[in-house]
């Protein structure tokens, strides 16, 4: 089996890459990235791509799997660049898929993707995907999603498979996250959990994670496997105020939604980090996921619990931890975060 995968460089791309080195279907795998890495990873190759204006076709030429991860989080300030990215690179993604005959296709999709939806239960993956109006993020990842309707009906000879996954975090990604949603003038040396004495008690605070490493997996269960169509994947348990405040020693202190919103957009409008609020509405209005099918139709289960994967994150920021890729690794901001400040705070792609 030879698997193309764009974005392969990043948080997720790099866990599917060590999670198909270790299947023995594998035989190939082309990593098609804005820029290589310096790591290796077995069995693999890279090639420099950008999926918003390069021809992919020749790429996706013999693959027997595409999986499709490539997604820009910044900048927050410029969407025409992160919707070319994102919307027009996704759709040249499948159209060139279609055209070189690739038998299956997979996608990342995102919780972003969905409506507001209830924190009081789960829902499954027949929940309307119309996302969150006022964030960037969730519009274009529930455009892509109409994209990829078409693509299904376009070419349903092709296996089309597409991943809805909560928050992604692991050590090795660390920077990487940090840089796309704190920006420089967080300090790391500080975040540790007994140095943090409050969460915020925020209605609708309640949202699922999953360790890089498991969505790899998942991720790569996909390629291998027959399974067709969309899957809810997350860890337990949820992560509530009462949960958070147990796993950082912390006491969970009331905050309303327009407090929490309000201070995301005024440190945004200040510059001082690149997270725009719709931010903070995606993760107060998003629904609880319902993983059955995945463990289910996937047999994926998940060798982290949410909570390990948020402490590990928190101590791979504090010891800026990254991996040896252009997204991921401590050096991409530069001595002292120069060029984080230089390319501004969510107003250019890194």
């Amino acid at each position: 089996m030879r698997v193309v995968i764009t974005g392969a460089t990043g948080n997720a791309g790099t866990s599917l890459l060590r999670a198909l080195g270790d299947a023995p279907e594998v035989e190939a795998i082309l990593g098609l990235a804005r820029r290589c890495p310096e790591a290796d990873f077995a069995k693999t190759t890279f090639a420099t791509a950008d999926v918003a204006g390069d021809d992919l076709v020749p790429h996706f030429r013999g693959a027997d799997v595409v999986v499709h991860l490539a997604w820009l989080i910044q900048p927050s300030r410029d969407l025409a660049i992160t919707r070319r990215a994102n919307v027009d690179g996704s759709r040249r993604v499948f159209e060139a898929a279609g055209e070189a005959g690739v038998p299956a296709l997979v996608y990342a999709s995102s919780v972003g993707a969905y409506s507001p939806g209830p924190k009081d239960r789960r829902v499954d993956e027949s929940w309307p995907t119309d996302g969150i109006s006022s964030s960037f993020y969730s519009r274009q990842k529930s455009e892509v999603e109409r994209l990829l309707d078409r693509f299904e009906a376009e070419f349903p000879d092709t296996r089309t498979v597409r991943l809805r996954p909560g928050l992604i975090f692991k050590d090795a990604a660390a920077s990487g996250i940090r840089r796309l949603f704190a920006g420089p003038l967080v300090p790391t040396s500080l975040l540790r959990p007994s140095l943090i004495p409050v969460v915020p008690d925020t209605p609708g605070l309640r949202f699922q994670a999953v360790h890089s490493l498991d969505i790899g997996r998942a991720y790569a269960l996909a390629v291998t496997g027959d399974a067709r169509g969309a899957f809810n994947v997350a860890a337990e348990p949820v992560l509530d105020p009462p949960e958070l405040g147990r796993l950082l020693g912390a006491r969970p202190i009331p905050v309303p939604p327009a407090a929490l919103r309000g201070a995301a957009k005024l440190s945004w409008k200040a510059g001082l980090q690149p997270t725009p609020p719709g931010w903070a509405d995606m993760a107060l209005g998003v629904p609880l996921l319902d993983t059955s099918r995945a463990r289910r139709d996937l047999g994926w289960e998940p060798r982290h619990t949410a909570g390990e994967a948020l402490l590990e994150l928190i101590e791979g920021m504090r010891q800026s931890k990254g991996a040896e890729t252009p997204p991921l690794s401590p050096k991409t901001g530069g001595l002292l975060r120069v060029r984080e400040f230089l390319t501004g705070i969510g107003r250019t792609s890194r």
